[in-house]
């Protein structure tokens, strides 16, 4: 396959003058790079590379005060006002605590970091942004008016590197292990483990042993542990939730990090084919026209069942995750459970 050459940083500077409006991860795609390729263009002009330290960075986030938190995929932006607090750092997994921010993030996947300062009006708008090696955008912090520009500054000059260079290289995901058939002797298997799982976190381990994507299991396990709902769930599930004030868990993923917000939604809106939620703390905007499957998920803890609602993409990918509010030890909530067991299923035999 022959792979095309990316434009020149000029080029795509010049592209961002010639579409002042046009969103940068948008204007990427037009051109044919990656959103790292695109910021890493503008080096030195608003621009600069810091290093991607994430477990050295974390400890820092806590001083620029009251920021925004934003993780993406795709099809979901997730956006958190608060402070980072609370933070644990690991090889692995790294997780921020705070009764806002709740991250858990995934270190080796922080391949490129910059600071960027973008003129907005008389507005002087900072932000930290942080890249796969895919040139995938996978967390961001944006300054808020309240932000310790000082400790911004501080944070910069301290993790500045020592390569601003206009261009990145970056590479492609390595292919996934080829995935098991659904015979019927790995429905059987699935359903045992299924069955035994005494903490939802069991579930990942299941599917590695098992070689079985997520959304593959989904299918394979039977319709006790997951069914598939109509299309328009996700929008009756937070209509219910705003009116009868059920506070849900909405958590939003890619390959470095994964946002969470706990508590109630108020604001409800759809905006063509995005359904958002904007709270003051809270922002979600989410592709309903990405969104190839819902499901409801019934996983077995020490606690009792564990429900979930899920979304995927026309490549099988999870977009987005509701469970109800819940903590270590407490039982899930009835309201938010009636909630998932009845939103309208699609018949089994339209049901992948």
């Amino acid at each position: 396959m022959t792979v095309s050459p990316k434009p020149a940083p000029g080029e795509i500077r010049r592209a961002r003058l010639d579409n002042p409006k046009m969103r940068e991860r948008e204007l990427a795609v037009s051109l044919g790079i990656s959103e790292a390729d695109f910021v890493a263009a503008h080096c030195g002009e608003g621009v600069a590379r810091i290093e991607p330290r994430v477990n050295d960075i974390l400890p820092r986030l806590g001083g620029l005060g009251e920021v925004m938190a934003l993780t993406r995929n795709e099809s979901a932006v997730h956006e958190k006002i608060g402070v980072y607090e609370k933070i644990s750092t690991g090889e692995h997994a790294s997780l921020v605590l705070g009764s806002q921010i709740d991250l858990r993030i995934f270190p080796k996947s922080w391949a490129f970091g910059f600071a960027v300062e973008k003129s907005d009006g008389n507005e002087l708008r900072r932000s930290l942004q942080f890249f796969d090696k895919t040139g995938e955008a996978v967390h961001k912090v944006h300054l808020r008016p309240d932000s310790d520009i000082t400790a911004y500054e501080n944070l910069v000059s301290d993790f500045l590197s020592a390569d601003q260079s206009q261009t990145i290289e970056t590479s492609a995901i390595s292919a996934a292990e080829p995935l098991a058939a659904a015979a019927e002797a790995g429905a059987r298997e699935l359903r045992e483990r299924w069955g035994a799982m005494t903490d939802v976190h069991q579930f990942f381990g299941m599917l590695k042993a098992l070689k079985l994507e997520r959304r593959q299991a989904l299918a394979m396990v039977g319709e006790d542990y997951a069914w598939q709902l109509d299309g328009d769930a996700l929008g009756a599930m937070m209509n219910h939730a705003v009116q009868e004030v059920i506070p849900i868990m909405c958590f939003v993923g890619n390959r470095g990090c994964i946002q969470i917000h706990t508590g109630p939604i108020a604001n409800v809106k759809s905006m063509g084919p995005w359904i958002n939620v904007l709270d003051p703390t809270f922002h979600l905007h989410l592709r309903l026209d990405h969104v190839r499957e819902v499901w409801a998920v019934r996983k077995p803890s020490k606690d009792g069942y564990i429900t979930s609602l899920e979304a995927y993409d026309a490549g099988n990918q999870l977009i987005i995750q509701f469970f109800g509010e819940r903590h270590e030890g407490e039982t899930e909530r009835e309201d938010w459970r009636m909630i998932a067991e009845n939103l309208p299923r699609l018949p089994r035999s339209t049901a992948a």
